[in-house]
């Protein structure tokens, strides 16, 4: 069992810029949009061509039966447009099925992460945000009706941070402060309610925290 963590926010709000401190081999970055990364790196695990979902399911399976030595943070950035390419490239369909389809290839993504990949994984899905214009609620952008309303995408999520940028400093939100966001994050997992936008720090916070990392205890010998 995996784990989805869902980071959203504005276009240029430092989503893709959080991973900058990863180092060569220590992520795998599927980049749906197709862009290059907004810093410099030396990544070679790095599917830049406009990754799907058969990318992402084929890759991740492949690397879950390679032990040991698969990378174990992953991160879907741009995840919204998993979404977004699917209906473009299915725009003449008419009917309410196509709909059906584009919620339901987007949720079966997330059950993948959750039943299928090991449970050390994270998994980062950064993904644009929308605001509700009746609530005034920041929530993760989607295409429709049943996301939002049958579904609530954060609801598959433990874990959900906000980009935040103030006068040229990029942070993340960790805590929903005023009931106007989707934004949480394990009890006594962070300290404060911001944080710099790095997330290395941030996975290095989640293994800490469920102790993912810890050296199994050796057995002890019956007497």
């Amino acid at each position: 069992m995996a784990m989805p963590i869902l980071i959203i926010g504005e276009s240029g709000s430092g989503k893709t810029a959080s991973l900058r401190n990863f180092k060569k081999g220590e992520i795998y970055i599927f980049e749906v949009a197709g862009k290059e990364l907004p810093f410099k790196n030396d990544f070679d695990n790095f599917v830049k061509q406009r990754a799907t979902y058969d990318d992402i399911k084929k890759i991740t399976l492949a690397a879950a039966a390679k032990k040991p030595g698969a990378v174990k943070t992953w991160v879907i950035d741009d995840s919204q447009y998993l979404m977004a390419f699917e209906s473009f490239a299915r725009a003449k369909e008419t009917g309410y099925s196509k709909n059906v389809d584009l919620a339901k290839n987007f949720k079966d993504l997330i059950d993948f992460v959750i039943t299928a990949l090991p449970r050390d994984w994270t998994v980062y899905f950064l993904h644009h945000l929308a605001v509700d214009e009746n609530t005034g609620v920041r929530h993760a952008k989607t295409l429709g009706k049943m996301l939002d309303n049958q579904l609530t995408v954060e609801g598959m999520f433990t874990m959900v941070l906000m980009t935040n940028v103030l006068q040229g400093k990029y942070t993340f939100i960790t805590h929903n402060l005023d009931g106007l966001s989707t934004v949480k994050s394990p009890i006594g997992m962070f300290a404060d309610n911001e944080i710099d936008n790095d997330l290395k720090v941030v996975d290095r916070k989640v293994r800490d925290y469920y102790g993912w990392d810890k050296p199994a205890s050796p057995a002890k010998e019956d007497k």
